[in-house]
């Protein structure tokens, strides 16, 4: 059975910028714009009060359960990266421990991960 992959975007990313008068920030803006798009199938958009990522966000994470590698990206715009991260969400679903080759993650995955953070089961045992 594949476990959901979980989306984790950071909604407090202000994306180094002033939050606006109404008080919207990228962060919460990417959510939205996540939300009206749709999942790739087996891919769960969850919110996340921060990613202490402030000055170099919008952030997100992926995790798929316990025998999968997690990753936290970066850099990313909250209207220009999102095919980006629908497809990084997509490949990192099918990849059975997380780790999508390096010759096909989007170009954005391969400059911008802040964290990559092992499996909670060791896979190797």
């Amino acid at each position: 059975m594949t476990e959901t992959t979980e989306l984790l975007v950071c909604i407090k990313c202000k994306r180094g910028t002033e939050v606006t008068g109404d008080g919207e920030r990228p962060g919460t803006r990417l959510m939205e714009e996540l939300q009206a798009r749709g999942m790739p199938d087996g891919v769960v958009l969850k919110a996340a009060e921060c990613l202490q990522n402030c000055d170099h966000g919008c952030s997100v994470a992926l995790r798929g359960g316990p025998a999968k590698w997690t990753y936290v990206y970066g850099n990313l715009h909250e209207t220009s990266h999102l095919d980006t991260l629908l497809e990084g969400a997509a490949l990192y679903h099918e990849a059975g421990d997380g780790l999508i080759p390096w010759r096909t993650r989007p170009e954005h995955f391969k400059r911008n991960c802040i964290a990559r953070i092992p499996p909670l089961e060791d896979n190797n045992g």
